[in-house]
């Protein structure tokens, strides 16, 4: 223990306990020390701890420490404790002379710090506190020296000054500063490298396991040599560094593989230097077999062992209640080296045994208490203790014993008076019963028996078994995008009786989730559902779900990946500039867990277009590079962009600006439109040349045109700056050979290929000939006819027209010219079909031929007829004279018969308002003029739908429904003996006729007022169903 100056006191702790409670003393440096007799010193009650104030007198207490704690069973003590009060280290005062030295000699200047509490640290400065910069050449040694390899003029100075640092007592102590004088030489002497430390050839390093192995070479030399490290043998291990400019070898935390010999070369162009470095890795001592405290019966042997490692080999040494053994001899103890043995042991032979492992390294002590005494068991563990345990797990059911000598353990279950066993049952050495793959039936009370020959005891144990806790729906693995939500599902299922206890919660990355904690205000738990809101790459990683009952647990787990769009490229530059193309390369962005699929290459050309952005290539996302075409006479920027499925990411920052020089331009225009809208002109328009692609000032289009079959006749040229140019004064439809040619003030662009286009057209001259119609069905013609010849055509033909109307029906006498139709065929072709016809018609027809211009002529009428058909619809269908038991129809014939009627079909069917419907009867009605019929036997009260199609020899058309229904039975007509004949039968419907007569009136006169009458009055309008007209046609619907 160090007493830092700064700390305000140093507490000497000791600690023990014991039955009797112990009692304690101190030893200092071998000799009795109560710290109850110094009043400076404060004890602290219940224990031997006491505390060292610091009030500036600490340095008699400095010395070694040991604690005592003893009862009547023994004497346990401490490892000594050293109190060390460090004193303020200083550098001796002292005149050191100017050291002086030619150019390219070696000089040494020597700290020597004062000895401190370490760490030790070594600076170097001026008087001013500049540091003195440390190369290859000059640097500051382990032990605190300062090395110049060779020395230099400029060197030269007179405040060299060694400054000793200890932080852990906070001082830092300055040597007297040294002056070094570098005498100037015309030319420097070459020398071989030389070791300015350490000395000799060879070193040999002992440093203990775990410290920090550092082997050092400073070389002398002109040139300054270069230090090279090696291992005889094999190579250096991995965790070795080399520092101060290859000086310094390091190796952190050495260990047992790294002894061995280590070599450091020194070289320059005249020769080397070397040193062997022999390192041996020691340890302090370590216990292999600590001496255990035991309880043995009276009059067995008892084995005490105590066995450590180290390096040196530890020296073992022995104690009882802390005294030596010589100093409590025993007849029956054997003493070995690593080993006590009591012969035959007695209880006063208990004791605490010390074992005190040591080595130059450290010392290590244990206790062990040896109790030699017979006692009857004691069952240390509580008595009817419930225990859990879940279907398939483990459980342990306890029984801890203290008895001497050891007890005999058996367990038993209620049901049996036998020891429990099986395969599944393991009884441990602590007495403890272990059950595996727990079953139901292992539910109940079981009873732990510990026997010995001084008496025995029992304890008993409860044991419940519960449905093991189980993820049933885990959460799945994610690919989200970020800033959306995420959400991960746990349910599971647990035993019923831990509704209340069940514990469900999240880890991220094996770290739980405290969700009132404000850095994770993003998470939400609801019903075992995890929420993460606006998901962040900070949110990517493994969550898990562990769901907890008081005896088991269960855990799934699944990933987070976030994904989002590339990042930025980024590094762009420009290489292999030709003027004409350039190579663009880049370092790619992060792709946020979605391989990149591809990159975006865009430029924009600040001449014509500044601020605008053009795609200008794509490559795959395995590519870091592109070749580049490029456009004359240009000023390019380019930027990249990566894709992958998420989409394509921000671009990156611009490369630098790279002009291109004025050329020709490399391509002719194209879409080379040739139309002619006159008879006598041709129309010549092409997709002009972009702006970039001019590739210089002054772009202008040569348009070249001749007369295609004149051979190698001469072109008719012209240049302008326009995209279009008109020939006049051409032939009608011939062909023309064309070419356009751009230029700039650089020159032409490549030769154009040559396009064939014709001049303007007219209409068709002549009409098909030979046209026909063949009556395909009554709806349905096919038209054929002979095609214009081409030389008629006078264009690129269209195709045909067929125009078509309807003269009259063939019932009809009176021809008109009715609506015309018209259906145009595009191509070369020679028939078509017309739908659509009026069955029983008689048609005209005629075909033209079409051009660009417009229709030819005509051709010659055709005239045909379309066979009958069925008709259509009867336009007008009506129920009338509806009565109890029939109904009248009456109807007109359909506008279009569409051939010669031949009658009418009548069909009718009970429906009212039922699902069902009644069977459907159907009545021929023969006579084509026939416009009424009358329907007998209908039920009374009752719902009918009727349907009436129209005929001809080819069928029947489609129906016309109409609904109604009957009247009801007169309900007074079977009243018995003809009451409508007695007297007071026809005053009293007398008086009703009256007054429903007022009613009326009554009615009218104050609807007519404009005023209204409630519901009440509404319904005394209405008389009974059974009293109204049998004729009343409000029982009819119509439709």
């Amino acid at each position: 223990m160090i007493a830092f100056p700064f700390d305000e006191s140093y507490s000497m702790t000791c600690a023990a306990k014991g039955n009797p409670e112990p009692e304690f003393r101190w030893t200092k440096n071998g000799q009795e020390f109560d710290p109850d007799q110094d009043p400076r010193l404060l004890p602290e009650d219940g224990s031997g701890t006491f505390i060292i104030p610091n009030n500036g007198n600490l340095s008699e207490f400095q010395g070694i420490y040991r604690c005592y704690a003893s009862n009547k069973l023994g004497t346990a003590i401490s490892e000594e404790v050293e109190f060390v009060v460090p004193h303020v280290p200083k550098f001796p005062k002292e005149k050191i002379d100017p050291i002086e030295v030619e150019e390219g000699q070696p000089v040494t200047l020597k700290c020597n710090p004062p000895k401190g509490i370490p760490p030790l640290q070594i600076y170097w400065m001026t008087i001013g506190l500049q540091h003195i910069e440390q190369d290859e050449r000059v640097s500051i040694g382990l032990n605190g020296n300062l090395y110049f390899a060779n020395a230099l003029e400029r060197d030269s100075r007179r405040d060299y000054c060694c400054f000793a640092s200890f932080p852990r007592i906070r001082t830092i102590v300055q040597k007297t500063a040294m002056s070094l004088v570098v005498r100037n030489t015309n030319s420097i002497l070459k020398s071989k490298p030389s070791l300015l430390s350490p000395p000799g050839v060879q070193t040999y390093t002992h440093l203990v396991k775990g410290q920090a192995l550092m082997l050092e070479c400073i070389a002398a030399g002109y040139p300054t040599p270069k230090v090279e490290w090696i291992r005889v043998g094999q190579g250096l291990p991995d965790r070795a560094i080399v520092e101060n400019h290859g000086k310094v070898l390091h190796i952190p935390n050495v260990q047992q593989e790294d002894e061995g010999q280590y070599k450091c070369k020194a070289k320059n162009g005249h020769g080397e230097a070397s040193h062997f470095f022999h390192v041996t890795v020691e340890e302090p001592p370590q216990w292999i077999t600590r001496p255990e405290s035991q309880i043995s019966m009276i009059g067995s042997d008892v084995l005490i062992k105590c066995v450590a490692t180290g390096n040196p080999k530890p020296t073992i040494s022995w104690r009882v209640n802390g005294l030596a053994l010589n100093e409590v001899p025993a007849a029956n103890r054997k003493v070995f080296d690593n080993k006590i043995i009591l012969e035959r042991a007695n209880s006063s032979d208990s004791a605490v045994y010390q074992c005190e492992a040591s080595n130059k390294h450290g010392t290590i002590l244990a206790n062990a208490n040896i109790m030699i005494m017979n006692l009857p068991p004691v069952i240390v563990t509580e008595d009817s203790l419930q225990y859990s345990a879940v279907q398939g797990k483990t459980i342990v059911l306890h029984c801890k014993t203290f008895s001497s000598p050891p007890s005999d353990i058996t367990w038993s279950k209620e049901d049996s008076a036998d020891s429990v066993t099986g395969p599944r049952f393991f009884l441990h050495d602590n007495g403890s019963l272990e059950i595996s793959a727990v079953e139901e039936v292992d539910m109940g009370e079981y009873s732990c028996i510990a026997k010995n020959r001084e008496g025995s005891r029992a304890i008993t144990a409860f044991l419940d078994i519960k449905e093991p806790t189980k993820i049933v729906d885990p959460p799945m693995d994610l690919r989200i995008l970020v800033g959306t939500t995420a959400q991960f599902v746990c349910q599971a299922e647990f035993d019923r009786s831990f509704n209340h206890e069940m514990e469900t919660y999240w880890l991220k990355d094996s770290v739980v989730i405290a969700l009132n904690d404000t850095e994770n205000m993003g998470y939400l738990v609801d019903d075992g559902i995890l929420q993460i809101a606006n998901v962040s790459y900070s949110d990517q990683g493994r969550y898990s779900c562990v769901v907890r009952s008081p005896v088991d647990q269960d855990i799934a787990s699944a990933h987070l990946i976030v994904m989002d769009v590339p990042d930025a490229p980024e590094d762009l530059m420009l290489s292999e500039l030709s003027g004409k193309s350039v190579k663009l390369k880049w370092i790619p962005g992060d792709d946020h867990n979605s391989s990149t699929t591809g990159f975006v290459i865009e430029f924009e050309e600040s001449q014509r277009e500044p601020g605008i952005w053009r795609e200008a290539q794509r490559v795959p996302g395995s590519h870091t590079s592109a070749l580049l075409k490029l456009h004359g006479h240009a000023d390019y920027r380019f930027r990249v962009s990566g894709v992958n499925e998420v989409g394509q990411g921000r671009p990156s920052e611009p490369s630098e600006n790279y002009k291109t020089p004025a050329r020709a331009p490399d391509k002719n225009p194209e879409n080379i439109k040739i139309e002619g809208h006159l008879p006598h002109e041709m129309d010549i328009n092409w997709e002009p040349l972009a702006p970039i692609e001019h590739n210089g000032p002054g772009l202008e289009y040569k348009v070249s045109y001749r007369q295609q079959g004149t051979g190698d006749g001469d072109w008719q040229e012209h240049v302008v700056k326009r995209h279009s140019f008109v020939v006049k004064g051409t032939p009608t439809f011939v062909p023309y050979e064309i070419k356009i040619q751009a230029r700039n003030h650089k020159g032409w662009a490549p030769e154009p290929r040559v396009i064939v286009g014709y001049s303007g057209e007219d209409f068709p001259s002549a009409a098909p000939d030979d046209v026909a119609v063949e009556v395909v069905n009554n709806t349905l013609v096919k038209v054929s006819w002979t095609r214009v010849h081409k030389d008629k055509l006078h264009g690129h033909l269209g195709g045909y027209r067929v125009n078509w109307w309807r003269l009259r029906s063939l019932l009809a006498s009176k021809k008109s010219h009715g609506e015309k139709h018209a259906l145009t065929f595009p191509g070369d072709r020679s028939h078509a079909l017309v739908p659509g016809l009026r069955p029983f018609s008689e048609y005209s027809l005629i075909v033209v031929a079409f051009n660009g211009r417009g229709n030819g002529p005509g051709s010659h009428p055709v005239t045909f007829r379309t066979p009958e058909g069925v008709p259509d619809q009867i336009s007008v269908l009506r129920t009338m004279d509806i009565k109890k038991h029939s109904v009248s129809l009456s109807w007109s014939p359909p506008i279009e018969p569409n051939g010669v009627l031949t009658g009418y079909l009548l069909q009718y069917q009970l429906i009212n308002d039922t699902e069902e419907v009644g069977p459907l009867v159907s009545v021929n009605v023969s006579d084509p003029d026939t416009s009424k019929w009358l329907l007998p036997d209908l039920e009374a009260m009752s719902k009918y739908k009727f349907y009436l199609r129209a005929c001809t020899r080819l069928g029947c058309g489609p129906a016309a429904s109409e609904e109604c229904t009957t009247t009801p039975e007169a309900s007074l007509a079977s009243i018995h003996g003809g009451i409508s004949t007695q007297g007071w039968f026809i005053g009293l419907m007398c008086a009703v006729a009256l007054l429903t007569l007022i009613l009326l009136i009554a009615c009218f006169v104050n609807r007519n007022k404009g005023g209204k009458y409630s519901v009440k009055e509404k319904e005394d309008l209405h008389p009974d169903v059974e009293s109204q007209g049998m004729n009343d046609d409000t029982f009819c619907e119509y439709r």
